[in-house]
């Protein structure tokens, strides 16, 4: 096949574009031009220069004709806290550009299309007592992306949705997002207080697996959970303190502490005029304090991704985040070995 991967140069489109190669498919990306590409970026890779959320659908149409396949590795996820009201900034980017994308892929011929979606669809399906799309507009973007694309896709394109869980591994030039939205702010000091509950993880080799095996075996219409290896938050947290060499208490915050902590984080956010894609004091009440497992064990039989790898993803991750931390390891480590 020939396939583009709208978002290439990202962190999942890169991995997948790796993936697309080894198996022998012609690939091509669309994406912005923040980064300079020479010296890590495969060079058989014909990247195409362009906002996709900017560019008009006759301009898409142009850039994906001659293209079999479609992979939409773009948008914003959970962790960005827009202006309010959260739920237009969402919508335009997540619904209303995806569906621009997909619907000019189709006018072009394109055949296959792949969604990179959340797996709190996967639980707003899961869990309907939670009501999880009309408390946090994010999870309800997420769903409704999901929708329209199938939708868009018509009766001659297929498409495809991945539900992805929380990702490690890293690429060059990019410092992975779990440092800045996460390391920097909740796991620096020698106590970690985050609430008890679990998620299911996953390698982003085994991603870029899992969306090229998509283009090659999905089936249209389909929503398949992507999933590795489930993990209590305490033992996530360890096997990255683990991997940056540092020894921290974990202590799990009560779900009454969290909401209530939650409330607080909602409040200032609102002050400065922010609106979070998912409501702070639900998040605490029902997501992060309750345990976010997925059986991706029919997903990876249909579509072929492999399984583990996950702590080495996780330590690859940590390097990445820090890496002047393990180049004065690195650095000693030497200086021993001359000596």
């Amino acid at each position: 096949m020939k396939i583009i991967v709208v978002g290439g140069t990202g962190f999942l489109g890169y991995h997948a574009a790796l993936v697309g190669l080894k198996r022998g498919h012609e690939l091509g990306a669309l994406a912005v031009k923040d980064i300079d590409l020479s010296g890590w970026f495969p060079e058989s890779v014909n990247v195409d220069y362009g906002d996709v959320f900017t560019l008009s659908g006759e301009e898409l149409e142009r850039r994906f004709t001659g293209y079999d396949a479609l992979v939409y590795a773009v948008g914003p996820d959970d962790r960005v806290v827009p202006p309010a009201p959260a739920y237009e900034f969402f919508h335009e980017r997540l619904v209303v550009a995806c569906e621009k994308t997909v619907t000019a892929a189709r006018k072009a011929g394109v055949k296959r299309c792949v969604i990179l979606n959340s797996y709190f669809a996967y639980f707003d399906r899961l869990w309907p007592q939670k009501q999880l799309a009309e408390r946090h507009p994010y999870i309800k973007c997420r769903v409704e992306q999901a929708q329209r694309t199938i939708a868009a896709g018509g009766e001659t394109m297929d498409v495809m949705i991945l539900e992805l869980p929380y990702i490690f591994g890293s690429m060059p030039k990019r410092t992975p997002i779990w440092k800045d939205v996460f390391l920097d702010k909740y796991a620096k000091g020698r106590i970690i207080f985050f609430p008890k509950g679990g998620t299911s993880m996953v390698s982003v080799q085994h991603v870029g697996e899992a969306i090229i095996g998509a283009l090659e075996q999905g089936e249209h219409g389909r929503r398949y959970p992507v999933g590795d290896e489930n993990h209590t938050y305490n033992e996530m947290l360890k096997m990255m303190m683990t991997a940056l060499g540092r020894r921290a208490a974990i202590i799990n915050i009560p779900r009454f502490l969290a909401v209530i902590a939650g409330g607080f984080i909602e409040r200032g956010w609102r002050r400065q005029g922010l609106q979070s894609g998912l409501d702070p004091k639900f998040l605490m009440r029902d997501i992060i304090t309750d345990y976010l497992y997925v059986d991706a064990s029919e997903s990876a039989e249909k579509l072929g991704f492999g399984r583990g790898g996950l702590k080495e993803a996780i330590d690859e991750t940590m390097k990445a985040c820090y890496p002047e931390k393990f180049a004065d390891v690195k650095s000693m480590k030497l200086a021993a070995e001359t000596r």
